[in-house]
């Protein structure tokens, strides 16, 4: 008898627990129908208590819940508020919301929910923490982004890369002694974006990564890092410490070319220790410049044409094909000069400089001719491709006009031109280097 009473008081106690157990279910899925229609409705000073409540008794009953959540207390920290201990309560617990989300993705994923990586649920946390925090404190906000990316890798969010970046540049600003540190970040993240753009399979995520890299790129510039007296300082003992480190010596090479700091020491020393490694192209045309700076102009033409040689862009082969030609004419290889001048034209016809260039290789060279007159006639032959240049490319208007003048003044005398047969709007072939036919003024 003893017996069968315990028995029918654990039956008891069991069903008294199903019955509680089955109660909790049944308010969790009343309070999710109540909290998520008034979020849908925008009603969210009712949707926070059921939302809140399946958050404590059900966390992983709904993934969506979270969201609603977010919503609600996005709705609550409104800028009118801010200041307030109801606003910083609210905005502790958005952040708290997101550790609760974290702590239990796993368990969504074991049930096939699809979810966020813990990457990608962290930089949403930094998102809004930048977004709403009282007090924006940049080392955490660019400690969790930089957590999402090591996270992510190359499959970060565009947004979260820029993110980062842009955090990484708030602290260098707050504290110069980061300088390498921001340098690290902008490699980092500008080679992720490479790597993302290569590995797209669909046109979307392409064109939000290259628009990353874009941006990644002016918050470098914009970052008062990029001039080049600073990136000679932050780099120089970099490249020692990194001269066996291809890749590393890669990147400062595009970075100094890109900045247009190619006469630096810098430079020059890690387009050596590259050109040591693997003779790139750009290596090659670092080393070129580099002998070109110190007056060893045959040395620098023999680099950069192996530059020239391996180098596939039209507009890079354009700017060594002119170097070229300026070694060539530094040393007076007049004729070499003005063939390299023409492959840079013809790399590039937008260019006005190449013709600049001419002009100048064929003023040098006016003497074709016993006559006296002809030979001024180079002249016209100079200011027609100035002309050229200014029509081709307006950023070198100044530099052709100021030659204009100059050359103008040597054009040839009316008078002598009629001694031999020739006026005003004949044509004449000038001989010699210039092989040109030209106009008479």
């Amino acid at each position: 008898m003893a017996m069968k009473l315990k028995n029918l008081l654990a039956i008891a106690l069991l069903a008294g627990g199903f019955s509680t157990a089955f109660a909790q279910s049944q308010e969790c899925i009343t309070n999710s129908s109540i909290g998520h229609e008034a979020v849908k409705a925008k009603n969210y000073a009712d949707a926070y208590e059921p939302t809140k409540a399946v958050l404590k008794e059900c966390p992983t009953m709904k993934y969506y819940t979270f969201s609603d959540m977010i919503d609600i207390l996005h709705s609550f920290l409104t800028p009118d508020k801010k200041g307030t201990a109801e606003y910083k309560n609210y905005f502790d617990e958005l952040m708290g919301m997101y550790d609760l989300r974290t702590k239990y993705l796993p368990e969504f994923r074991a049930k096939g929910t699809k979810v966020k990586s813990d990457a990608a649920a962290l930089a949403d946390k930094a998102a809004d923490y930048l977004t709403y925090a009282p007090e924006v404190n940049h080392k955490i906000a660019y400690q969790w982004f930089k957590e999402s990316v090591q996270g992510d890798g190359v499959n970060t969010k565009a947004s979260t890369i820029m993110n980062f970046l842009n955090e990484s540049m708030a602290v260098m600003k707050a504290d110069q002694s980061q300088s390498n540190q921001f340098l690290d970040d902008y490699l980092w993240a500008s080679d992720l974006t490479d790597q993302a753009i290569a590995a797209a399979d669909d046109e979307k995520t392409k064109e939000n990564m290259q628009a990353a890299k874009e941006n990644v790129l002016a918050v470098f510039i914009n970052s008062g890092m990029a001039d080049c007296e600073t990136l000679q300082n932050v780099f120089g003992p970099q490249v020692e410490q990194n001269k066996s480190n291809e890749a590393f010596l890669k990147n400062t090479i595009a970075i100094l070319r890109m900045m247009k700091c190619n006469e630096s020491e810098v430079y020059f020393t890690a387009s050596d220790y590259m050109y040591r490694i693997n003779p790139t192209a750009d290596a090659a045309n670092g080393v070129a410049y580099m002998y070109f700076k110190k007056g060893e102009y045959e040395t620098a033409v023999k680099y950069f044409d192996e530059a020239l040689q391996l180098e596939s862009d039209p507009a890079k082969k354009a700017e060594i094909a002119y170097a070229i030609a300026a070694s060539l004419s530094t040393i007076k290889q007049w004729g070499n000069a003005k063939r390299y001048a023409n492959q840079a034209i013809t790399f590039r016809d937008d260019w006005g400089a190449p013709h600049i260039l001419l002009a100048q290789i064929y003023a040098a060279n006016p003497n074709w001719s016993d006559e006296r007159s002809l030979n001024s006639c180079t002249y016209y032959v100079c200011v027609d491709r100035l002309q050229r240049a200014k029509t081709l490319d307006p950023s070198c208007a100044e530099q052709a006009d100021e030659l204009i003048r100059t050359y103008s003044r040597y054009f040839p005398k009316s008078e002598d031109l009629f001694m031999q047969g020739l006026k005003k709007g004949d044509r004449v072939t000038v001989g010699g280097i210039v092989g040109e036919t030209t106009t008479i003024r």
